[in-house]
Order: C-alpha cells, then structure tokens, then sequence
C-alpha cells in the first residue's frame, strides 16, 4: 500500500494504516527531534508529541505537501515552544562582525581522515558548536545542511519565506565557521 493510501485509510480510522504511518516516519521524526532538541529525553517526547499531534490532527491534512514535510513542521513547533519556554542562552548570530570570507565551509566529514579519535573530536566540535546556535536558525540549518531538503521545502516547514530561509541559513553557516576556527586555531 502507498503512503497515499495509508493516509486515506488512517484519515477514516484505520488504526493499522496509522500504526504503519507512525512505523514509517519514527526513525525520521526521533532523529530531526533530537537534531533540534539535542536531548535525547526531549526527542523521545517530541517524537511522542509529533505522533500525538498527527493522530489527532491527520483528517486536516490535505496532502498539498508531503507527509514528511507536515511531520517535520510540527516537529519544529514542539521543539521550538519547548527551548523558548527554557529561555536557554544563545550566542547571538545576528551580527555579522567577524564574518568568515565565503569559499570557507564546515568540515565535511567524508573527506576527513579515517582516525577515529580524530573524527569524533571533529564531530563534537561541530555539535557543540551547533549547540550554540539559537533554536530558529538551527531548525533550518539542520533542515538544508543536515537533511539535505530544499529551501523551498525549508521554507514551508518553518513558515518563513525563501528570502529568509537563506538569510538564517546563511547566518546559521557563518556562525558556525567562526566558532569551529576558534576552536581549531
């Protein structure tokens, strides 16, 4: 049966066609969860939340977008009520003082080394730095650099327009560049 079908027939109250929804986005909606959240106490209940949210709310959905896309929206809006009710302390991005000159990008990981130790550091400065990142520009940046989706698509989850998606994205990136030279100078 196609995603489709599985929708229409958990739309009716087939509870076997939700139940194999929920089976096919449930690696997708912990892993996004816990990519935003970063914890993963909070992915687990987000990905509860999210599921929740879907059952209740699935005879809403029209299909004018993906399933997936739906999924991550409301991801987002269970991630980013819970971080904004914690007040937690970012690091500001907003102002471009010490932009890095553009040709300069994160590691990308395939073309590092194979030492493991070596890697894993890597890997923990990049998520500490993206740690730092505050909540709204760390949605979209795990959405275009982590997920690999399309600005356009980023832009429907985040309910931003395309012009601001690549402001944030471009911010998000320039952010983490400086904070990873900082840690590796």
């Amino acid at each position: 049966m196609d995603e489709v079908e599985l929708i229409s027939k958990a739309q009716t109250g087939d509870r076997q066609a939700l139940s194999e929804l929920v089976k096919n986005y449930e690696k997708t909606v912990y892993n996004f969860s816990f990519k935003i959240c970063r914890n993963p106490e909070k992915a687990e209940n987000t990905m509860q939340e999210t599921f929740m949210s879907m059952v209740k709310s699935l005879k809403q959905f029209d299909g004018k977008s993906k399933l997936s896309t739906w999924l991550y929206r409301v991801v987002v809006n269970h991630c980013l009520m819970d971080l904004r009710k914690k007040k937690h302390n970012f690091v500001s991005i907003d102002d471009d003082e010490g932009e890095v000159p553009e040709g300069s990008l994160i590691p990308d990981w395939k073309n590092i080394p194979d030492d493991v130790t070596e890697n894993n550091e890597l890997k923990k400065i990049l998520d500490d730095a993206i740690n730092k990142l505050q909540p709204d520009y760390r949605v979209v940046f795990v959405l275009r650099d982590v997920n690999g989706l399309s600005t356009e698509e980023t832009a429907k989850i985040t309910d931003l327009s395309v012009p601001a998606v690549k402001s944030r994205l471009h911010r998000a990136r320039s952010f983490l560049r400086n904070e990873i030279s900082k840690v590796m100078e």
